[in-house]
């Protein structure tokens, strides 16, 4: 746990910063005068960056340069999303600009305030007490819960997601998604496409807002108490089936640990840690949400790993082709991640089906 670690910008990811002070000089106080730009180290997605002004800080999120995948990085839809919660329990930043012209500099970008907090990077919070620990996921269960209970017509989101039909979307797309990424071949990734066609749960008219990357490593803790000020990087956010969002967050309980058992919670003890186990977890953000706990998480939970899997391949696939956001990205480490995260959604497949 830390504070978001700043560094120079990345090479592949430098502006004119000289441009983006006369663009955004008479838009936002602080940019007629000097101010300092850093970028925030780790990130797969948008590139983000720190801007330091005398007037206040702010974070500037971009697209990162070079050929992208269609939908991706799009940090439009990151704008709107966050500027339709500004009014709602949701914690977001306050939204400032959007600037849609690549000619400023380079690509599409969007300022936002900047929201001073602590950063839990992994999936597992290890720090901390049993009492901070069990307050932090309770709240993580809550801000999910109140998401999804967003009005998204009344906010202004109408467009924004077709309203049916979101988990046959959106396995086409992820198989779209990782036939695009592949750098190898890999069985388990193609088992889980024929498994999804046949186990895709039955969808009703009960559409709400869907994060698409809701997680401990993506939401802001307060500096010195154990609640969520902000969660961040809506950039895969649609109008989609909540139980998505909630299997994606239960993916932790359904992986091993790796090194310091930071990774996953597959085979944990939870006595005394603080953690919750699935079951209470998915029982508090019903709680929050105001339904009944889902009879079956685990098709959600499966889709949710298969797409992890697609995305960290196509973390890898970006930095083999020398424009990921961190530049650990073309090495092994990802490759075995990807296969590691398809292994454990093939086994659970299988688990389920038997």
């Amino acid at each position: 746990m830390a504070e978001p670690v700043l560094i120079p910008p990345l090479p592949v990811h430098r502006f004119d910063s000289d441009a983006l002070a006369r663009f955004l000089g008479g838009r936002l106080p602080g940019f007629d005068e000097p101010f300092e730009v850093s970028q925030f180290q780790g990130g797969q997605s948008n590139p983000t960056f720190h801007l330091r002004t005398v007037a206040g800080d702010y974070v500037l999120r971009k697209k990162p340069p070079g050929k992208l995948l269609p939908r991706a990085h799009d940090v439009e839809r990151e704008h709107r999303i966050i500027s339709a919660l500004a009014q709602s329990e949701v914690p977001v930043p306050a939204a400032r600009l959007l600037c849609p012209d690549d000619s400023v500099i380079g690509t599409p970008f969007f300022v936002m305030d900047y929201v001073p907090g602590r950063i839990y990077p992994d999936r597992v919070m290890r720090e901390g007490t049993p009492d901070e620990r069990q307050a932090i996921y309770e709240d993580l269960a809550r801000v999910l819960g109140v998401l999804h209970r967003v009005d998204w017509r009344a906010c202004g989101l109408e467009g924004f997601g077709k309203p049916t039909g979101y988990m046959q979307r959106q396995v086409a797309l992820w198989t779209k998604q990782w036939d695009a990424v592949r750098a190898e071949s890999n069985p388990d990734m193609d088992r889980l496409v024929e498994w999804l066609a046949r186990h895709l749960p039955v969808e009703d008219e009960d559409s709400r807002i869907a994060h698409g990357d809701f997680r401990l490593g993506n939401v802001l803790v307060h500096p010195t108490e154990p609640r969520i000020v902000a969660v961040l990087d809506w950039e895969l956010s649609t109008i989609g089936h909540p139980l998505a969002d909630l299997g994606y967050t239960c993916i932790t309980y359904h992986l091993a640990g790796g090194s310091g058992g930071l990774s996953g919670l597959l085979g944990e003890d939870f006595s005394n840690t603080g953690i919750p186990d699935q079951e209470t977890f998915v029982a508090s953000y019903a709680r929050h949400a105001g339904c009944e706990p889902p009879q079956n998480l685990t098709p959600f939970v499966v889709f949710s790993m298969f797409r992890l899997a697609a995305i960290t391949a196509g973390v890898w696939r970006r930095g083999l082709d020398g424009n990921a956001a961190d530049a650990r990205a073309g090495s092994d480490e990802f490759r075995d991640r990807y296969r590691e995260v398809a292994g454990a959604a093939w086994a659970l497949a299988q688990s389920d089906s038997a």
